[in-house]
């Protein structure tokens, strides 16, 4: 069973820093893209950043700039760098990884890690 385990969110003062993590585990395949969303309360969930398995990272446009997301294939785990942080950037944040395995799509969630910037 596929679990993805996020870790590395925290309190932290408006313009400071994060690093999320996030390792996945009992995959039978390369997951193509793995994601970070987050989701504000009171607002849907959006896209903060991807990388594919080719590591090109794609971001969100409030987050360009600020965050870099990187990814270790040995160790199954893609991080999310997160500089300059805004009281915007409040919310939970949630590992995704997508990927297709004998011609069926397949995608996973973590549980999340909540991340708090204070002004």
């Amino acid at each position: 069973q596929v679990q993805l385990a996020e870790s590395g969110g925290g309190l932290v003062q408006a313009g400071g820093s994060l690093r999320l993590s996030c390792v996945s585990s009992g995959s039978r395949f390369r997951f193509s893209s793995m994601n970070w969303y987050r989701q504000a309360p009171g607002k849907q969930r959006e896209l903060v950043a991807g990388i594919t398995d080719g590591a090109t990272g794609v971001y969100g446009d409030s987050v360009k700039g600020r965050f870099t997301i990187s990814r270790d294939s040995v160790k199954n785990t893609v991080y999310l760098q997160m500089d300059s942080l805004k009281p915007e950037d409040t919310g939970v944040y949630y590992c995704n990884a997508a990927g297709v395995y004998t011609r069926r799509s397949y995608e996973y969630w973590g549980q999340g890690t909540q991340v708090t910037v204070s002004s």
